[in-house]
């Protein structure tokens, strides 16, 4: 059974705030006392200029035609997958995709299955046998492992096939592409027909957005859920996400932080001969299987003043629990070595 602890006063070795955001006073002092509750879904009372605002910011940012603003990723994958595929459509997804994304598939009409993990050539078998109109979905880098999706190959796949792809993009946006994610960074914008940006991890704040064409986000407002039959976001969350990415713009030296400090616990790793799941992301997995054995490594590495959770079945596979163990730009090269060393003492 899980249970919901509180960990107060060690170093964070398990958050997704990437890059430090979600404790940065410059975001997170608003001003702007008069902003309140939403009062009720935006189609209601809940709307306001400010999230017109937002939206162009973060269409522009992220190089899409329209974005579209969530309560959360998880509402975001909810409401697109749940109404976009219609009934004789096909999705085929990733078997690594998030479940947000399977509980919105289970929500659609439309039929779907499930290809290996960033198989590409399973991909394409898939699609040489699907019929009518096919959605592909995968994330740019996958919540579990920390890998990142071959975008490029699965995007020519897409093109040739009349396929449309659609990338979750929650640990990829802020931490890769100068923020903007892999999609841009890989120069896959014409080529996916939706994107889902997260601003709870790197970008230290709340809420979600689906990046497409205008007719998109017009038909999302109409038919998704998730959207219309929600409170949304107070005006202090919708402004937190426009100010995270201003400051983000501002202080790129963070990501390059982020990934100096990714290169140096992989090699520190790999000097203490300790086996890591390949990732250049700031999720850095170790594979140690069995329930009991995870969690006793986890808690003699909290017992040493170090924030970490185990990953245990049926969350994954039996056999690939694992240590996840998220690193950031304000960890230290002291916090890391102290870390491995005290995960080679109990290995």
């Amino acid at each position: 059974m899980r249970e919901l602890k509180v960990h107060s006063g060690l170093i964070d070795f398990c958050s997704n705030d990437y890059l430090g955001l979600a404790r940065e006073p410059q975001l997170h002092d608003s001003g702007h006392h008069e902003f309140y509750g939403a009062t009720g879904s935006r189609l209601i009372s809940g709307h306001h200029s400010l999230f017109d605002e937002v939206e162009k910011v973060l269409a522009t940012f992220y190089q899409a035609e329209a974005a579209l603003i969530f309560n959360s990723g998880y509402a975001a994958n909810l409401g697109f997958f749940s109404c976009v595929p219609q009934r004789g459509d096909i999705i085929l997804y990733d078997e690594l995709i998030h479940a947000s994304i399977r509980d919105g598939i289970r929500l659609s009409h439309a039929k779907s299955y499930s290809f290996p993990h960033n198989d590409s050539e399973a991909l394409k078998r898939s699609l040489e046998k699907a019929e009518g109109k096919v959605f592909v979905a995968v994330e740019s880098v996958y919540s579990m492992d920390g890998d990142a999706a071959p975008l490029e190959t699965m995007a020519d796949i897409c093109k040739d096939f009349g396929a449309a792809l659609v990338v979750d993009e929650a640990h990829a946006a802020g931490a890769f592409g100068e923020g903007k994610g892999l999609v841009v960074q890989r120069g896959l914008t014409v080529q996916v027909f939706a994107r889902v940006v997260a601003f709870g991890k790197a970008y230290g704040c709340h809420g979600a957005a689906v990046l497409g064409s205008t007719d998109l986000k017009n038909y999302l407002i109409n038919f998704s859920r998730p959207l219309i039959y929600t409170t949304a976001l107070p005006l202090p969350s919708v402004l937190s996400i426009k100010k995270a990415h201003e400051f983000l713009r501002d202080n790129l030296n963070l990501i390059e932080k982020l990934k100096e400090n990714i290169a140096y616990f992989r090699q520190q790793i790999v000097n203490k001969q300790l086996t890591l799941i390949n990732s250049m992301s700031a999720i850095q997995c170790l594979i140690i299987p069995g329930n009991d054995n995870v969690k006793a490594v986890a808690g003699k590495l909290q017992q040493a003043g170090f924030d970490v959770r185990p990953i245990l079945s049926p969350t994954v596979p039996e056999g690939q629990e694992r240590l996840r163990i998220c690193l950031h730009s304000f960890n230290t090269t002291d916090q890391i070595d102290r870390f491995v060393k005290t995960l080679e003492e109990h290995d």
